[in-house]
């Protein structure tokens, strides 16, 4: 079942509260996805020559700030971690390759959730309004941000394997559905050098994007490629660095509303998490095609 959601601020009515708007969106779908929660938000960016790493913890007695102080040894320099329950964000003082390696090499302990420039992810096993609770996503601002709640029906119910998930440098995907061909493109990643950290099937789907981009795609031929090797029914959401997309199965089974005003962006599961946006009574309300791409960017600074 599942629900997903996504908000693209166009103005500060969104950007400067994004976090309390997702939440609200979330709890919406809470019945869809009782099992797990978690979410995506893209947020102001890492100074140049520098990144950001979202670290997962099990141990409750992490020592965060021992974390970035080893992580600012080995490159020269690292933020205080923003530790918000199970989870903290660093920002390191080299390239987001080169922290990732460091931290597996050196903190296995650790599970790294995402890398980048602007991604910082957060999810947890629970009810979703306790998992919005629980990360304080009602004081977050951002630019855009991707959101899921699960009912686990291919993998345990676990942190690690609740959505939504990164393979790639400020990649995300939220999907609404299931794979068929899974396990045999996993494998098939795996010999091109994408890792996994869990049997998801959306974790596939989101290595097989980082696999394309890498390749030299554009994220709408990489998504339209989707439509060519990945078999099954399937809603997208998508997150980059400077936007966001949505793709539907050239059946669409799953379902999926869009709407958009001039604040902002949103796609869900279901309308009921988009009217609780403001201004949603004025929005442009539609159903996204079949094996179509929607995407939407940030202006250039």
């Amino acid at each position: 079942m599942c629900g997903i959601v996504g908000l693209f601020g166009k103005t500060e009515v969104i950007t400067a509260s994004l976090g309390a708007h997702l939440a609200e969106m979330l709890v919406q779908l809470g019945d869809r996805g009782p099992d797990s929660a978690g979410v995506a938000v893209y947020r102001e960016p890492a100074p140049a020559g520098a990144c950001k790493v979202s670290l997962f913890s099990p141990d409750p007695a992490i020592d965060w700030a021992a974390v970035a102080a080893d992580l600012g040894e080995a490159f020269g320099g690292a933020s205080e971690p923003e530790v918000r329950a199970t989870h903290a964000v660093i920002v390191v003082d080299t390239d987001a390759p080169s922290a990732q390696a460091w931290l597996r090499a050196n903190r296995p302990d650790l599970r790294i959730m995402s890398a980048g420039e602007r991604i910082e992810l957060y999810k947890e096993a629970g009810l979703p309004r306790d998992v919005v609770r629980q990360f304080g996503l009602e004081d977050m601002k951002g630019s855009h941000a991707l959101g899921h709640t699960r009912m686990a029906t291919e993998s345990k119910v676990t942190t690690q394997a609740s959505h939504p998930f990164s393979t790639g440098l400020d990649l995300c995907l939220v999907h609404n559905g299931s794979l068929s061909n899974h396990n045999a493109l996993r494998r098939e990643l795996r010999r091109e050098g994408i890792d996994f950290q869990t049997d998801n099937d959306t974790e596939v789907a989101a290595g097989y994007l980082t696999w394309r981009l890498r390749e030299g795609d554009t994220l709408e031929t990489a998504l339209e490629g989707c439509l060519r090797d990945l078999d099954g029914f399937y809603t997208f959401a998508i997150g980059t660095a400077d936007g966001f997309a949505v793709l539907r199965d050239p059946i669409a089974c799953k379902p999926a509303v869009l709407a958009e005003t001039q604040d902002w962006v949103a796609m869900a599961s279901e309308y009921r998490a988009i009217a609780v946006l403001p201004g949603a009574e004025d929005a442009v309300v539609w159903e996204p095609a079949p094996a179509h791409v929607y995407s939407w960017a940030l202006e250039p600074v």
